[in-house]
């Protein structure tokens, strides 16, 4: 699902789309390198991201496990497999935006068919739960649900992407809430619901931030959303207080998630965290300023403390257990 994290861990590494006319390659990519392109990896990097953390929090993850065959399927499954179909699906069902946004995508420039795109997207689906289930069972009931939320995003007639909100909070949850507890199950032999918990609160303090992430995306493709009638907060509030709302978000969702440390006695964890918020509110004036110069440079830079404290906050989860 695209509103990417490109999702620079986050969400954003995208490069601005802009209206353009349609500027074919005298050069085709190789098959291999276009379907690379269709799947977009920059994207899959905070999914991979969140299973990590959920893997530390779980408490029975050590470094040692990196090369583990289960950690491996992990990256997979988070990466180039569920990740890539929820981006194919994303491009199919965006193909009329992309026109205007971004007409050089592999769907609108017509490198590939929209026959060729739905085997892609129904092979890639199927090898995503099937990883999935080899993971644990439940993982698999994950996947599916992980691309049920993509078609909510994307397909009409729901099309959450148009109702403002909707959309920004189904990724998130895609990208950090179903990828984190994924991590727990697959390395917690005792999960249980009260285990579960500190999981589940983080990640859903940290899915707050990861809405206001979303929106910082946003920016980079208001004309096409105005065009389609795309609710997004840039499109519905305007530029400035789109980036404004953002970042209340994004510094929200962490600095909760540091109360929650401090409740659950972890004070060096909680410090640290709230340490992490304090060089992006400093960036965050120069987004409100002008979001939509600022928007890429931003998510390049200010991500990687936010996702930092994701993992503080797993460390910090793992040493609380009993």
């Amino acid at each position: 699902m695209e509103r990417s994290p490109d999702k620079g861990l986050f969400n954003s590494l995208h490069s601005r789309k802009s209206v353009a006319p349609v500027i074919r390659s005298t050069e085709p990519l190789s098959k291999l390198a276009l379907f690379i392109r269709f799947l977009k990896p920059v994207t899959w990097i905070p999914v991979m991201w969140s299973f990590l953390c959920g893997a530390v929090s779980s408490g029975f993850f050590g470094w040692h496990d990196i090369t583990g065959i289960k950690f491996l399927l992990g990256m997979l499954l988070t990466g180039p497999l569920a990740s890539g179909t929820c981006q194919m699906l994303n491009d199919y069902f965006d193909r009329d935006l992309d026109e205007i946004n971004e007409p050089n995508r592999p769907i609108p420039g017509g490198a590939i068919s929209l026959k060729n795109a739905t085997f892609l997207i129904a092979l890639w689906s199927v090898l995503s739960v099937i990883t999935g289930y080899l993971i644990h069972p439940l993982i698999g009931f994950y996947v599916v649900i992980g691309i049920i939320n993509a078609h909510l995003y994307s397909a009409n007639p729901i099309k959450l992407k148009k109702r403002l909100w909707a959309g920004n909070s189904i990724v998130a949850i895609s990208y950090l809430i179903i990828p984190w507890i994924a991590g727990e199950i697959a390395y917690n032999p005792n999960l249980t619901l009260t285990s579960l918990q500190p999981s589940l609160i983080v990640a859903a303090l940290f899915t707050l931030s990861s809405t206001g992430t979303m929106t910082i995306n946003d920016f980079k493709s208001i004309e096409g959303d105005r065009q389609v009638g795309i609710r997004t907060l840039p499109v519905v509030f305007g530029e400035t207080r789109a980036a404004l709302i953002a970042a209340i978000l994004i510094n929200l969702g962490q600095l909760l998630a540091a109360l929650y440390m401090l409740l659950v006695g972890q004070n060096s964890y909680a410090l640290i965290v709230a340490l992490l918020v304090i060089p992006q509110f400093f960036l965050q004036f120069s987004l409100v300023r002008s979001p939509s110069t600022m928007d890429v440079r931003y998510n390049a830079i200010a991500q990687n403390f936010l996702v930092a404290g994701m993992l503080v906050c797993a460390f910090a989860i793992k040493a609380a257990k009993p």
